[in-house]
């Protein structure tokens, strides 16, 4: 099942969207309509949200005033606070169940409006935020809803921020054009994306890839993309993290190298205790959209410590057509794991480093221009690696004192 969070801030258009991927066969969860459901007359969650704010915001039918309600909490924090903590779980739960009851290829789309605010992002294997300019959602909200200014923006204000929301999306659907260009971008966005992603899932397998190494710029979103990758992660594992089975997510590889172009592929290290708990795990990364590549993979021994196994691994790749990701899982404070690490902050740290680095990756990626795949540039560096990298990366290791992290 492929599980999508939808957000955006009031009267950005959220709803246009919502109706759009319902109409092309998401199964559509709305959080605005379950938190009228919980609420709803003869139910526990309104007996407690009159306890909480008084019976005058009763109607003469039992039902909730909910203008009276919004009076209320948009002019106070602390009130606003108090509902959801009522509302909120009661929402999630019955959103749970209503998830629980779809296929295992739906598309679910969850249509949250506080997603960002009460941190829900990691549990959705796509967040998706529907944007448009604060000046568009006041003029919207005062034409569409009868508010004055000052209303607006209050309602505004209680919310995140733009940039918090454009911050935690995997992507950002721009609504400030004609209704016609987002309803053509969010059927784009299906075919292309969310139904090959939603495939890829239910057969346990990676988003093909194909054509020669490309190095592009770098992006200055890579670090951030891997922070919400990483997240998504260690929730889909939240159990095995408890017990200690799973250590950390690191974001490795060139995209974590400022300064450093690159392929567009976002290189993770999940560590983890040992190479039995990474075979137990594969199920719920599989779950999360990371399944397992199949193969005996492990990186290439290096002179100070020649042991292979101590450089075995386990390699996943990522569903999602739309990002590609080399989650590579290695037992915490192995060589392989400490490598990748040290190498990253090596290059951080040494810019005559990081410049001969970038002129062999360019090197060997004009000769590999025409092949299919990207397998002989990676074999082709390695001599760099060993003749090169492995005695400068060791002499600064002594020279920094570098070390690996603790557990």
């Amino acid at each position: 099942m492929l599980s999508i969070g939808l957000t955006g801030g009031i009267a950005a258009g959220k709803s246009l969207v919502a109706a759009k991927l319902a109409e092309l066969g998401a199964v559509l969860i709305d959080a605005d309509a379950l938190a009228r459901e919980v609420v709803a007359p003869g139910t526990a969650g309104l007996a407690e949200v009159v306890e909480a704010f008084g019976p005058e915001l009763l109607l003469a039918d039992g039902s909730l005033d909910r203008p009276a309600l919004a009076a209320k909490i948009f002019a106070d924090g602390t009130l606003r606070q108090r509902l959801n903590q009522i509302v909120h779980p009661l929402v999630r739960a019955r959103a749970a169940e209503l998830k629980r009851a779809a296929g295992p290829e739906s598309i679910v789309v969850q249509d949250i409006p506080l997603l960002v605010e009460t941190g829900q992002g990691p549990g959705f294997h796509l967040v998706l935020v529907v944007d448009v300019p604060v000046e568009l959602q006041l003029a919207r909200m005062q034409e569409t809803r009868g508010l004055d200014g000052p209303a607006a923006q209050e309602r505004i204000a209680a919310q995140a921020s733009r940039a918090e929301r454009i911050a935690a999306a995997d992507l950002v659907i721009d609504n400030s054009g004609p209704a016609e260009a987002t309803l053509a971008t969010v059927a784009a966005l299906w075919q292309d994306r969310l139904l090959p992603f939603a495939e890829n899932l239910a057969a346990g397998r990676r988003a093909a890839r194909s054509g020669p190494p490309i190095l592009v710029p770098e992006d200055p979103s890579w670090p951030a993309q891997a922070a919400r990758l990483s997240a998504r992660i260690m929730a889909g594992l939240a159990g095995a993290a408890q017990t200690g089975e799973v250590l950390g997510v690191d974001h490795i590889g060139s995209t974590s190298v400022p300064g450093l172009a690159a392929k567009d592929v976002i290189d993770l290290q999940l560590r983890v205790e040992s190479l039995a708990a990474a075979d137990a795990l594969a199920a719920g990364l599989a779950a999360a959209g990371f399944p397992v590549v199949p193969g005996d993979w492990a990186d290439t021994p290096k002179a100070f410590d020649p042991d292979p196994a101590h450089w075995r691994k386990r390699l996943h790749g990522n569903s999602d057509p739309g990002r590609a990701v080399n989650l590579h899982v290695r037992v915490s404070g192995s060589a392989g794991a400490d490598y990748a690490l040290a190498f990253r902050d090596w290059l951080r740290a040494d810019s005559a480093a990081r410049a001969e680095y970038l002129a062999e990756k360019r090197r060997v990626a004009a000769l590999h221009a025409s092949d299919p795949g990207t397998a002989g540039y990676a074999e082709a560096k390695e001599p760099w690696f060993t003749e090169v990298a492995e005695p400068a990366l060791e002499a600064w290791k002594t020279r920094s004192g570098w070390q690996p992290p603790r557990v």
